[in-house]
């Protein structure tokens, strides 16, 4: 697995408090044990929402990629890495994503997909929300029911969705799914619902929402606290820290350059917030 830099090695296995600690002390050191490179400079804007459309706390875009420092922005600027080297698609972080938020078989709110390669094996893909900076389904939605936060989470909010399903037309990673039936009951958290933890509701949209609920407490999301390879990481572009359920703690910017990061289809614009090692010449195609 990757080596630890400058930040807080979380050795005993991750928690509230580690991780917290984790953050901090990297963003006191102000991401200076790394140049920073272009992948936390996507992280200096947000995303405006469309006119009309509500954003609950978004910060207003700047006219173009030239503005400050990440940390002028938001506390935090959330994101993940999966590092296919290490996925045997177990699913695990499918399991407990669905165990979290009660969904039902066919919600797969991160899927695995088995891909083949160019030398014809085969690899595993998780595919969570990919937290877009410029995210399609947020300029579609007839009624503002699809936000984005000052932090970078692309939420929705089942209390004003109507179901229109164009969020789910629009997004190019096949990352939403629509609430056919009634859904199971509720993992009673002693909180009400909200876009960060939504409660699942007939006719509406649910998505992976990186557990957005846990974030500020410290805690890992689900899909990355079970998953027993450390394939998957949380990281914050504002403290330049990433760190994973084996109590593994990176520089990110750093970790994301050596290991030759790439995010799924690119080239359409979308700006995600999901990066991928590959490792072994796997090319992400039509998952």
């Amino acid at each position: 697995m990757p080596t630890t830099t400058a930040v807080p090695d979380l050795r005993d296995g991750p928690d509230r408090r580690t991780v917290l600690a984790a953050f901090a002390a990297a963003a006191a050191l102000g991401g200076a044990a790394v140049p920073l490179v272009a992948y936390r400079a996507d992280a200096a804007t947000t995303t405006p929402a469309p006119a009309g459309h509500t954003d609950h706390g978004a910060t207003p875009a700047a006219a173009d990629d030239s503005a400050g420092p990440v940390a002028a922005q938001a506390e935090h600027a959330w994101c993940m890495v999966i590092d296919l080297r290490y996925c045997d698609g177990c699913k695990s972080c499918t399991k407990a994503c669905q165990k979290r938020h009660s969904l039902r078989p066919e919600q797969t709110w991160i899927q695995v997909f088995e891909m083949e390669d160019e030398r014809g094996g085969t690899f595993h893909m998780p595919r969570p929300c990919m937290m877009c900076e410029d995210p399609p389904c947020l300029k579609v939605c007839p009624v503002g029911a699809t936000i984005r936060t000052d932090e970078g989470l692309v939420l929705v909010d089942t209390d004003t969705c109507v179901g229109s399903r164009a969020c789910m037309a629009a997004c190019p990673y096949e990352a939403r799914y629509f609430n056919w039936r009634e859904p199971r009951p509720p993992v009673d958290l002693g909180m009400p619902n909200t876009p960060q933890m939504p409660v699942a509701k007939r006719g509406t949209v649910g998505k992976c929402v990186l557990c957005a609920d846990r974030l500020p407490l410290g805690e890992l999301p689900a899909c990355v606290e079970a998953c027993p390879m450390g394939v998957l990481w949380v990281g914050d572009l504002v403290a330049d820290v990433a760190v994973n359920t084996q109590g593994a703690s990176v520089v990110l910017s750093q970790f994301l350059a050596d290991n030759d990061a790439v995010r799924f289809k690119e080239e359409l614009g979308t700006h995600p917030r999901v990066w991928y090692i590959l490792g072994h010449g796997q090319k992400l195609q039509g998952a």
